[in-house]
């Protein structure tokens, strides 16, 4: 079989990485994939914005199975496309992805499935957003614990944590008046803010069978201890013990099944990654967004762990079969991605630095260094070509062992302005 793997961050290299290792394949292309997908694949010059273009390379090569990565192709409908020319795709319909497009749509399939989430009201304009905040907290300006969301994508930056009255009408005024995140801002919702320690629960499904994947814990804050500004993620790890068996339990039962059901119910049957971004509140754990494809980085670390072949696991989804896969198997050890970055990131950065060592690393036993924002340049060095550039995984017996592995190589790894956070996983150890 071929297999097209549409994107290049990333989630991507460990995407091609693992598909490329069933014996069932026998090519695997990735549009436009970066340095490291190289090295599993081949790439293809088409944007993953060209869905024309890609849906006619994949005819052209008689391409078995397609996964899209990023969540800009899915929600642009590249699914429905690929299925209108009879080509088996991984990932939700155009419809189904509307769960991330658009932060209204996803609370209301919450509300009716009755799960756990902040309260929140919709708005469709500045004015009313805005007499919304100063009457709910005209008698305590100081305290106005909210998050304003813009509806749609804003490549994770347009949910903004507010503290003051004065905050939240600044990111209303950002949103809807100053349109910084552009037509994702058309509506928006502000929700309570909630308390507590965030984690992350994968799940694949067929819209009928749900597999839930083992736990992991991300780490968002550009700097150790969680200081700094959000990041798209600066490393991870899975398993977290934050999430014990019991919760996962729950969450599967009370979050997973419901939202694929009322999906169901409410004719947008969902396929793929479901992606549940919870916090874990003194009251329980509740959802503050969800995804529809893997988490990046979290889905280095996970894959790193499966042992199952990740193709059949695809095929059986798109093809609603997912319950003749039955249990999935798992290296028992823990595994940490380490990203490193860009000087500057998550602010403005430079590419082009060239990068030394991936030979040294990639010798350092139960590690993987999967290319996020690499390229090559003319004189075929691998170089930087965005904000986070690497994701140093590695496989321990213990997190602090894997832990140990992805730091000895990220030692190994150099650049002009190469920098990386410390304390990936310690949150594991406390």
């Amino acid at each position: 079989m071929k297999v097209l793997v549409v994107g290049n961050g990333g989630r991507e290299h460990a995407i091609t990485w693992k598909v490329a290792q069933s014996p069932r394949v026998d090519r695997v292309f990735v549009a436009p994939g970066n340095a490291g997908t190289n090295l599993h694949g081949e790439n293809v010059d088409l944007a993953v914005s060209d869905i024309a273009g890609l849906v006619k390379f994949a005819k052209q090569n008689d391409i078995g199975l397609t996964v899209i990565g990023p969540e800009v192709p899915l929600c642009d409908g590249i699914v429905d496309v690929f299925e209108a020319e009879g080509l088996k795709v991984f990932g939700p319909d155009k419809s189904a992805a509307q769960l991330e497009g658009s932060k209204v749509f996803c609370k209301n399939v919450l509300r009716a499935a009755d799960v756990p989430t902040a309260d929140f009201q919709e708005f469709r304009d500045a004015s009313s957003a805005e007499r919304f905040i100063n009457e709910r907290y005209s008698e305590t300006p100081e305290d106005c614990p909210v998050v304003v969301k813009a509806d749609g994508l804003a490549a994770g930056k347009g949910a903004i944590v507010c503290k003051t009255r004065d905050d939240a009408l600044e990111a209303i005024n950002m949103i809807a008046r100053e349109r910084q995140f552009g037509d994702a801002g058309n509506r928006m919702i502000i929700e309570d803010r909630m308390s507590g320690t965030e984690a992350s629960i994968l799940a694949i499904t067929d819209g009928k069978t749900i597999l839930t994947l083992p736990p992991a814990e991300d780490h968002k804050r550009a700097h150790d201890n969680d200081a700094g500004p959000n990041t798209g993620g600066m490393g991870a790890y899975c398993p977290t013990p934050s999430i014990d068996a019991d919760t996962l339990n729950w969450v599967e039962s009370n979050v997973l099944v419901p939202t694929v059901h009322v999906m169901k119910r409410n004719r947008n049957p969902f396929r793929g990654i479901l992606y549940a971004g919870l916090m874990l509140t003194p009251q329980g754990p509740k959802v503050l967004e969800y995804n529809v494809r893997f988490g990046d980085p979290e889905c280095q670390p996970m894959l790193m762990r499966l042992k199952t072949d990740f193709v059949d696991i695809l095929e059986a989804t798109v093809d609603r079969r997912l319950a003749e896969i039955g249990q999935l198997e798992w290296d028992p050890r823990p595994s940490v991605c380490v990203v490193m970055a860009s000087e500057g990131y998550p602010g403005a950065y430079e590419k082009g630095k060239v990068i030394r060592g991936l030979d040294e690393a990639a010798k350092i036993d139960d590690v993987v260094v999967f290319h996020a924002g690499t390229t090559t340049n003319d004189a075929g060095e691998v170089v930087t070509n965005g904000g986070r550039v690497l994701g140093v995984t590695a496989l321990g017996d213990t997190v602090a062992g894997a832990k140990l592995q992805a730091y000895k190589a990220v030692k190994c790894i150099r650049w002009d302005g190469a920098w990386c956070r410390k304390d990936i996983s310690d949150k594991a150890m406390i």
